[in-house]
């Protein structure tokens, strides 16, 4: 086993990294940016090394400081934890050039499953369903409208290379492929190196679900069941929960078995995730995440595993030792607590974080690096905090993840938790028959609503209290002016956890 190892990353995973390290008795060497100097992965490691300025391209970014770091503080492995470095092949390649292991998969799998294009190639040779579509990149938009025309509107315009939502469309007639086409590929090409574009079939209303894969240096694959990814954003989650509702055993093995097979088609190793689309009782091949998900943690839970250690375990060489089939032994919801203003087309919010309340209690996991006086920076993903909650059915853990975010305040931003906690209590969601535009619709429709009036003078002073202290702050009174335009219900949330905050 390692002695020593080098998290490549920051926040709430590098803590995750870091904790499971510390159980393991495996020293842990951290780095970070100017502007992550106080962080609290900084604070609990071993040893911290700068990387440099603020940008990830400065810092978190830069391979060079990073090998350099593993070799002055005489790291042996490299955890890339999600994003960043993660999935870059290159880094991969040089890290084990350096004479260092790489907690992860190889190079050569991240560079099939990395590619679009490439991953559905080898999933058909596979014999593995994929979503129809093109096996090779489009050359222009002329070529896509042709596509599409046999192919039949509505499609799915995607990056060869894309990722977290960006350089993809949808487009439903022929009048919106050459503008779209121009934007989704320049989207790419900045955000990827790599503008090339292909086409699928667009499915209407699909659920998004995702398959938890561990494969170790001995040649054994196996699976731990499946998480419902569909509450989604623009591509990107906010609420996933395991296990996948409406899916029986019986479709649970097919679709473990089709993310096994996946796997070994690439020769892969550690953890990764295989990702379907569900429709009409078919599910697809969508992608494969060559590293740690965000939303491990649910399986975490209902599995009783925890994905890093399995992961660190892989890298040193060691077998996998968990029992063939497992059967998930609970349910679990996360929700991703983002810094982000509903109110403005949630948009990034940035502040210095004051009068936090983390929940706790029954079935209740927090994942953050929050703390008091931490600056919440323009520089890095939105994502703060992830809240887990889980029971002996859906309905419990449910019902625990409404009281965990009740009871969370994040004070200095705006977070996205009253939207999650207006979504949870919604029919749809509660009957478990959402799909992958159940979010969109849900924004859409939720309109203005009307003013609740406080029924007790403690409550009016209470809030008397939060708006003079807002305005004081701010000089903006943070409600509207005008009675007529009603206060939307993820609104009228975050007021309440700012009156919980004040009495606290």
């Amino acid at each position: 086993m390692f002695k020593k190892i080098l998290i490549a990353n920051r926040g709430e995973i590098a803590l995750r990294i870091l904790r499971t390290s510390r159980e393991m008795e495996i020293e842990t060497v951290a780095v970070y940016s100017d502007a992550d100097r106080n962080s609290l992965h900084v604070r609990f490691a071993n040893e911290a090394y700068r990387l440099g300025g603020p940008t990830p391209a400065e810092s978190y970014l830069c391979m060079d400081r990073i090998l350099e770091i593993a070799q002055e503080s005489g790291a042996e492995a490299i955890h890339p934890g999600f994003g960043f470095l993660a999935e870059n092949a290159e880094f991969v390649e040089r890290v084990e050039a350096a004479g260092l292991v790489f907690i992860g998969p190889t190079a050569q799998a991240m560079q099939v499953m990395g590619d679009k294009i490439e991953s559905r190639k080898a999933m058909m040779k596979a014999g593995v369903s994929v979503i129809p579509g093109m096996a090779e990149p489009l050359s222009d938009s002329c070529q896509a409208e042709q596509v599409a025309h046999e192919m039949g509107y509505p499609v799915m315009l995607k990056a060869s290379a894309g990722g977290g939502g960006k350089g993809i469309r949808i487009i439903r007639e022929a009048s919106e492929m050459k503008g779209a086409f121009t934007i989704a590929s320049g989207e790419a090409k900045n955000s990827f190196g790599d503008g090339r574009m292909y086409l699928e079939k667009y499915l209407e209303q699909p659920r998004h679900i995702e398959v938890q894969i561990l494969a170790d240096t001995h040649g054994r694959v196996m699976h731990l069941g499946e998480r419902e990814c569909s509450i989604q954003r623009r591509h990107q989650k906010l609420i996933e929960e395991a296990p996948a509702n409406y899916v029986d055993i019986a479709l649970r093995e097919r679709m473990g078995a089709a993310a096994i097979t996946a796997a070994e088609a690439v020769q892969y190793r550690s953890a990764g995730t295989v990702e379907f689309l569900l429709s009409g009782g078919e599910f697809y091949f969508l992608e494969m995440n060559t590293r740690l998900q965000v939303e491990h943690a649910i399986t975490d839970v209902v599995y009783d595993v925890d994905l890093v250690e399995q992961m660190i375990r892989i890298a040193a060489g060691e077998k996998l030792t968990l029992p063939d089939s497992m059967q998930p032994r609970r349910h679990a919801i996360e929700v991703r607590i983002n810094a982000e203003d509903p109110e403005n087309n949630f948009m990034p919010s940035i502040g210095k974080i004051g009068n936090i309340r983390i929940p706790g209690g029954p079935g209740i996991r927090v994942d953050s690096a929050l703390f008091n006086a931490m600056e919440v920076s323009p520089h890095y993903d939105s994502m703060v905090a992830k809240v887990i909650s889980s029971g002996s059915s859906r309905e419990q853990a449910l019902r625990r993840m409404c009281r965990a975010l009740q009871e969370l305040h994040v004070g200095g931003i705006v977070t996205n938790a009253g939207v999650a906690l207006q979504l949870l209590q919604s029919k749809g969601f509660r009957a478990g028959t959402y799909d992958t535009g159940y979010l969109e619709r849900f924004l859409e429709a939720a309109g203005p609503v009307e003013r609740s009036v406080p029924d007790d003078l403690e409550e009016i002073a209470a809030i008397v209290a939060v708006l003079h202290r807002v305005h004081t702050a701010t000089g903006k009174v943070p409600l509207s002016s005008s009675p007529s335009s009603g206060l939307n219900p993820w609104v009228a949330q975050g007021r309440r956890q700012e009156l919980l905050g004040s009495r606290s």
